[in-house]
């Protein structure tokens, strides 16, 4: 199946992550802190869990760190308790946002949220407003150049939902949420390494946005990001110079 042209804009993506990789340990570790309050600290029977220690050792996040966290939330230190919240938007000419958030302190997070939305030009919706858009689903994207045929055969097979060629050559493979970390193994022990691997809220379509429009969306995305209570931030726009 054929996808548009996404390379350019996952990659900026990820560089502007790794620019904020200072932040990256507070997001991880209130992820960890969730996922074992919910599911329990064995990660053999919480998936979530391990998901997050996958992503701890990413940003080289102490072992001894994860493990005082997860003691946190499972009751064995005391600790912060965090809830989260998903509030859902728009952005420069209509682009749809979600923005979830974990946060001991509802009151102030919406507040930072709606305050960024209505200085960067965006507009705060209800629940339920944008979310249509997208789905929830493991991705792994290879780079251009990545055999197409190999990782279709395997991801197929491995279970994946579907196995789709953007216009620039780079393979995006979509899971159910609870077959993403199966398909990844497989690919991985094919020799495959996907670029980008995360279970994720994927656009089902997008809006392109150009010059001055794209800067103004770019700078409404870097402040909601910014802020302390925000975790992860999914949107519908192609940004283009």
């Amino acid at each position: 199946m054929a996808g548009h042209s996404k390379w350019a804009n996952i990659q900026h993506r990820k560089g502007r992550q790794d620019e904020k990789r200072g932040k990256a340990w507070t997001r991880v570790i209130r992820e960890i802190m969730v996922a074992a309050r919910l599911g329990g600290g064995d990660t053999s029977a919480n998936p979530r869990l391990r998901l997050a220690i996958e992503k701890a050792k990413a940003v080289n996040l102490p072992v001894e760190t994860v493990k005082r966290n997860i003691d946190k939330a499972t009751g064995n230190l005391e600790g912060v308790n965090y809830e989260e919240i998903r509030y859902e938007g728009y952005g420069i000419a209509g682009a749809a946002l979600i923005v979830d958030c974990m946060t001991d302190n509802r009151v102030r997070t919406v507040a930072e949220v709606r305050h960024a939305f209505s200085k960067y030009g965006g507009n705060l919706g209800t629940d339920g407003s944008v979310s249509f858009q997208f789905k929830h689903c493991g991705q792994l994207v290879f780079a251009p150049g990545t055999s197409e045929d190999k990782v279709m055969e395997i991801a197929l097979e491995a279970g994946a939902e579907d196995v789709i060629s953007d216009d620039d050559g780079a393979i995006e493979v979509l899971t159910a949420p609870a077959d993403f970390e199966s398909v990844k193994a497989a690919l991985e022990a094919a020799g495959l390494k996907p670029e980008i691997a995360e279970v994720t809220m994927r656009a089902e379509n997008s809006v392109e946005l150009a010059g001055d429009d794209a800067e103004r969306m770019q700078k409404l995305l870097d402040v909601i990001e910014d802020l302390d209570d925000v975790q992860d931030v999914f949107h519908n726009a192609v940004l283009s110079a």
